[in-house]
């Protein structure tokens, strides 16, 4: 399925990432020029999936909590967003998502669940992403946000790690593979390339 809105909005949202952010875009080449593939990362704020958005020409299909579509379904529909309820299994969006790799399409998704307000590094990941990585022989490609948004100054920064798959049936053990590359990520801020 298409997403006209989607493809519309993007170069809006690419000019305005840009603009407003003065983004940079690190390793940029890790993402695949075709699917199926999962980004997969860490969640500071609203504006993450804008910015996944605007650093490839590939749809992505985000999984994202199912409130937010009490006031914006109409725009979050038209936009392919796969709503969760984080309440249940939720075993509709995951096959929404199957169905989305299985025909070459991108699944974005925040393991951590939620915005990431603590003093850690990141929060404990769901499952979700290994769980569809395994189920759907998909390479997942991390990412990592860096930084904080601020308006017109050039700060936040996104990097992103090779595509890798889940090979092993033990989640748990892929979970914590996954988690410790987006923490790899975020501990590159300290190298001397930044």
């Amino acid at each position: 399925m298409k997403y006209p809105l989607y493809r519309f909005t993007r170069k809006i949202i690419t000019f305005f990432m840009h603009f407003c952010y003065r983004v940079e875009y690190i390793n940029k080449e890790n993402i695949p020029f075709n699917g199926p593939f999962i980004l997969a990362g860490n969640h500071k704020s609203n504006l993450d999936c804008l910015l996944l958005i605007s650093s490839t020409n590939m749809t992505i299909r985000f999984m994202a909590k199912a409130e937010l579509m009490k006031h914006f379904g109409w725009l979050f529909k038209r936009m392919g967003i796969i709503p969760v309820n984080r309440k249940t299994k939720n075993k509709e969006a995951l096959e929404d998502a199957y169905n989305v790799l299985r025909n070459n399409g991108v699944i974005g998704i925040f393991p951590e669940g939620t915005f990431n307000k603590s003093e850690y590094l990141i929060l404990p990941f769901k499952y979700g992403s290994v769980k569809m990585s395994k189920e759907t022989n998909t390479p997942i490609v991390p990412f990592a946000i860096i930084n904080d948004y601020k308006l017109f100054r050039k700060s936040v920064k996104i990097i992103f790690s090779k595509p890798y798959f889940v090979n092993d049936n033990d989640l748990t053990k892929e979970n914590i593979i996954l988690m410790n590359k987006v923490i790899n990520l975020l501990k590159e801020k300290e190298k001397s390339v930044f």
